[in-house]
């Protein structure tokens, strides 16, 4: 029998980005996905899918990989935010990989979304890049707005095999 995932959403805010400067989620051919700016330096959301199984294991169209373990998803910034002009070429990795299970079982289970802040500006001023160091917080689904920008492969929420446990 084929393992049943759980789909949860998942919530990038990135914090206090460079005003005027493209931010996206990366779709799953390469390309930008749902590039937005900010205007006076107010956080950036960022809202997709994720089918997450045991062990855990996460899929979806904006996780990548990168060797056996290690999941991320992949926000763009400047010319690859599809900001042609930007003076910036740079893309945050945000890993996802070493989400407690616990938090991952308290999502499932309240139909919450996994939200994870990142820095969106460098110590040097300029747009934060390369890996981010992330806040990682639950926020419960009632009366948040989440709209996803991809989608996962089924876009139900589903019962983790009858159980909720995504630990090894």
């Amino acid at each position: 029998m084929a393992e049943k995932l759980a789909v949860l959403g998942f919530r990038i805010v990135a914090d206090e980005p460079v005003p005027g400067v493209a931010h996206s989620l990366q779709s799953k051919d390469g390309a930008p996905l749902d590039s937005k700016a900010s205007r006076d330096g107010e956080a950036l959301v960022f809202d997709f899918a994720v089918r997450v199984g045991h062990g855990p294991k996460f899929l979806g169209d904006q996780v990548r990989r990168e060797g056996k373990g290690r999941r991320f998803v992949y926000i763009r910034v400047g010319q690859l935010a599809g900001d042609e002009k930007s003076p910036w070429s740079r893309r945050m990795k945000v890993d996802v990989h070493d989400i407690a299970a616990e938090l991952l079982e308290r999502a499932a289970a309240s139909e919450g979304v996994v939200e994870i802040t990142v820095p969106g500006t460098g110590k040097d001023g300029t747009p934060a890049c390369a890996t981010v160091p992330r806040v990682m917080t639950l926020s419960l689904a009632m009366g948040l707005e989440f709209v996803p920008a991809g989608r996962a492969e089924s876009e139900e929420r589903v019962e983790f095999a009858g159980r909720r446990n995504f630990g090894k």
